[in-house]
């Protein structure tokens, strides 16, 4: 509006300038209304773009340059490495039946200038030893197979032998399958590369869609051994479970882990559903240590472990917030130094007993801090959804502290799942 216009609605008397004021005050309430919702839609996507390792569950691997690398809760200033006056400590010699080639050398000539000959290589004392393992040249064998025919005297038909089915099912030996599964598999080489690591260490002819075929058949070989180990798990005391994103032939699925102390066991799914959680855990009475993952609520609170690192991150990005939800987050640290602080002296006494005094003082003075938090003020707006989950799930936080073989954290099977990704 310019001056003209202003000055027309002036004249125009007292109920056209009311009338013009009130059109605006709505429209400047419509835009005050639109700047805080845009203001806290750039607040929520500035926190998105600031999430790291350290306040969310995102691996340390996918943290942007900018973020500064973990360093050790006990930073003293030094060096890494060892310290001066550290005893060192030397690679063990292999005992002398475990050497295959011995080379012995002698001295040609003192520093008095006498040559020393062959008759005056006498041992003084014990040699110095230095043992250099090396690889042998590795070149594939092969083995070549005829079937011969023969011809019958009493009818004339000729007749050839059959290759045993050990032999006929594949060109290459079980060695050789073994360490291209290993390679491909384990070790999450390409199909490609493969093929040129079997050609440049093992001088062997062989191509990507042989590689399938090996891979096909080592997933037969090892379906029954590949059940045997999920049964060995349901059997456990206590497991970690995790799942995260996958890919297969470029589309989307989630790869599921179980991990004892002992034995690992991976699952490709279609997706992270609840569905196959319970297809894995199937019966078992395990107490099971995951996250907050939904996926796992229909785990009675009783055998669940939720694990402290990934709530710790939770109240870091919390704490990122302002007012009620800053104040949250911080009281969430805390709790958090408090637990890992028992669990580590635990780990040093195995004074059980102490643990659980120690975890019965945290319960009786953070649950009300948790429950203010969880309350329907204005003000808990942000931090409200957490603390509801943190008590609907609260007896599965302290598990650990009452269950041998129970850790507070699930860092054993993001660690296992971690190497797979």
């Amino acid at each position: 509006m310019d001056r003209v216009e202003a000055e027309a609605i002036y004249d125009a008397g007292r109920e056209a300038v009311v009338e013009v004021l009130l059109r605006m005050d709505a429209q400047i309430q419509v835009l005050t209304a639109r700047v805080a919702r845009q203001d806290e839609r750039i607040a929520q996507l500035e926190r998105r773009l600031n999430r790291s390792s350290r306040n969310s569950s995102i691996p340390s691997s996918a943290d942007p340059p900018a973020v500064a690398p973990k360093r050790g809760k006990d930073a003293s200033g030094r060096k890494q490495g060892a310290q001066p006056g550290h005893e060192g400590r030397g690679r063990p010699l292999l005992p002398a039946w475990a050497v295959d080639e011995v080379i012995d050398y002698w001295p040609e000539r003192c520093d008095c200038g006498h040559a020393f000959v062959v008759d005056e290589r006498v041992a003084v004392g014990e040699p110095v030893r230095w043992q250099v393992e090396e690889l042998p040249v590795i070149s594939v064998k092969v083995t070549e197979h005829r079937c011969h025919r023969v011809c019958c005297p009493g009818c004339g038909k000729r007749r050839r032998a059959e290759l045993p089915s050990e032999v006929a099912q594949s060109a290459f030996g079980p060695h050789f399958q073994a360490a291209v599964a290993t390679l491909s598999v384990r070790n999450r080489i390409s199909r490609r590369d493969v093929v040129e690591c079997c050609e440049q260490l093992f001088s062997s002819r062989i191509s990507t869609g042989t590689v399938d075929g090996i891979l096909d058949r080592a997933a037969q070989a090892l379906a029954e051994p590949h059940a045997d180990l999920l049964g060995a798990l349901r059997g456990s005391s206590a497991v970690n479970m995790d799942e995260t994103g996958w890919r297969t032939a470029g589309e989307r699925r989630a790869l599921w882990g179980i991990f004892d102390r002992h034995h690992a066991y991976l699952q490709v799914a279609p997706d992270r559903h609840e569905n196959h959680a319970k297809e894995l855990l199937a019966d078992t009475k395990a107490i099971v240590t995951s996250d907050r993952w939904w996926a796992y609520a229909h785990l009675p609170l009783a055998r669940r472990q939720l694990c402290w690192a990934h709530l710790k991150r939770d109240f870091a990005a919390h704490t990122e917030g302002l007012a009620a939800e800053k104040e949250f987050g911080e009281q969430g640290l805390a709790l958090c130094e408090r637990v890992f602080w028992a669990w580590e002296i635990f780990q040093n006494t195995n004074d059980r007993a102490e643990l659980k005094l120690t975890i019965r003082r945290c319960q009786r003075e953070f649950k009300p801090i948790i429950s203010r938090y969880a309350s329907k003020r204005a003000r808990n707006k942000y931090c409200r959804g957490m603390a509801r989950n943190l008590l609907k799930a609260w007896p599965a936080l302290w598990t650990f502290a009452t269950h041998p073989g129970v850790e507070p954290t699930n860092n054993h099977a993001e660690r296992a799942l971690r190497s797979t990704v």
